[in-house]
């Protein structure tokens, strides 16, 4: 009994992704002054999670946000098929709210390489990827 109370006590908590983090909010900020409404940060569903959803006029887009320090390997190529699976599920569930017919839609990604000490480098491909249904 005691053996738990002090798991509880000293129990890890999870440490946060600062860079990761950090690049988020350069890439909303990136989006919102391409114009684009940012709808939901961070969206988890039982499927999987999305970075950013935002709007671009009557698209929805489902961001993917990848920010490293370093560029080798490129962020862009860690949201490999795996990662677009899982991307592509948990976006079917949120189109699921809006009944037929849904709303045009597609996945991008923004890359941000940030080096110690340096400003971000932000590389945005639109319509990065299909939907996957492997």
């Amino acid at each position: 009994m005691l053996t738990k109370w002090f798991q509880t006590l000293f129990r890890q908590v999870p440490q946060r992704d600062v860079l990761g983090d950090r690049g988020e909010n350069v890439a909303a900020k990136h989006l919102r002054n391409l114009g684009y409404k940012i709808i939901i940060r961070n969206f988890t569903c039982p499927l999987g999670e999305i970075d950013i959803i935002a709007r671009d006029g009557n698209t929805l887009v489902f961001c993917e946000v990848k920010t490293r320090a370093y560029d080798d390997p490129t962020p862009e190529e860690q949201v490999n098929l795996e990662k677009q699976h899982q991307i592509t599920k948990a976006a079917k569930f949120y189109l699921s709210r809006y009944g037929i017919p849904q709303p045009p839609a597609r996945f991008d990604v923004v890359a941000i390489v940030w080096p110690t000490g340096r400003n971000p480098i932000v590389r945005h491909t639109k319509d990065a990827f299909e939907a996957t249904f492997g």
